[in-house]
């Protein structure tokens, strides 16, 4: 038997009747297509999650009995924050859910000199509200009961301001001397002999980020990794560096 998890936007409340939002009724209505007396799982992202019992339904609307609260999490230990040069379409989308499948905590889209995709000024805010969409899905289908933080693009000064607050910084490059392991196994655990517990992760655009840019990140920090003997794009690169800093230092250890 399927098991249904619904994202709410709106705060649940244990033990309780309430209407579901307008997009979590669209989707347990019209995608999902369940009737009065249906069992879902829901999560409102800000931990745990509740099962819950469809009770009612209208047009545009559904009322559901919430149960109790669960404090189940699924995240990682290992706070990965993704600053991801923009990719064009489709491929944004593909590393927003993968990513967030496999448990980054924060993604960052950075506009970078080669980056092959803009957002058009005003156009910021439904990108991200889309963005954001993609993520709870994600999270619907892959269990987690917290939402990634999605940021709004930005410049890559900002984006290597912000990093600051991780422990550890990493920049994917094909010309590094040194493997994204032994990256980690050197500098991962800041000389306390425990893993660190957030690293920043900053991938480039498919033309790679220029000199200049890399030579920005240095200053910042950032310790230039390869990562096998292949050139990746840039959506392979992401998901499988996301992949292997969870299986040295995350929650995939022992897979």
């Amino acid at each position: 038997m399927r098991q249904v998890r619904v994202y709410s936007a709106d705060p649940l409340a244990a033990h309780s009747e309430q209407e579901l939002g307008r997009a979590a009724s669209a989707h347990v209505l019209r995608v999902l297509r369940l009737r009065a007396g249906d069992a879902l799982t829901l999560f409102d992202g800000r931990g745990g999650e509740y099962p819950a019992r469809l009770v009612r339904t209208g047009r545009a609307a559904a009322v559901v009995e919430v149960g109790e609260h669960l404090p189940l999490e699924r995240e990682s230990p290992l706070a990965i924050t993704l600053l991801q040069s923009l990719a064009r379409g489709e491929k944004m989308d593909f590393i927003v859910q993968k990513g967030t499948e496999l448990g980054v905590t924060r993604i960052v889209p950075v506009a970078v000199g080669r980056s092959v995709m803009r957002v058009p000024q005003g156009r910021e805010g439904r990108k991200l509200e889309h963005w954001r969409a993609v993520a709870a899905s994600a999270c619907e289908q892959c269990g987690r009961n917290r939402l990634p933080q999605i940021d709004a693009p930005v410049d890559l000064p900002s984006a290597l301001a912000l990093a600051t607050s991780s422990e550890m910084r990493v920049l994917l490059s094909p010309e590094a001397p040194d493997t994204l392991s032994s990256v980690v196994r050197a500098h991962g655990t800041g000389g306390t002999g425990t893993p660190c517990p957030s690293i920043a992760l900053l991938i480039g655009p498919e033309g790679g980020l220029e000199d200049g840019e890399a030579v920005a990140a240095a200053r910042h920090g950032f310790l230039a990794a390869r990562f096998g003997p292949r050139v990746l794009r840039t959506e392979t690169a992401a998901l499988a560096a996301i992949t292997a800093l969870q299986v040295m230092a995350g929650d995939l250890q022992g897979t």
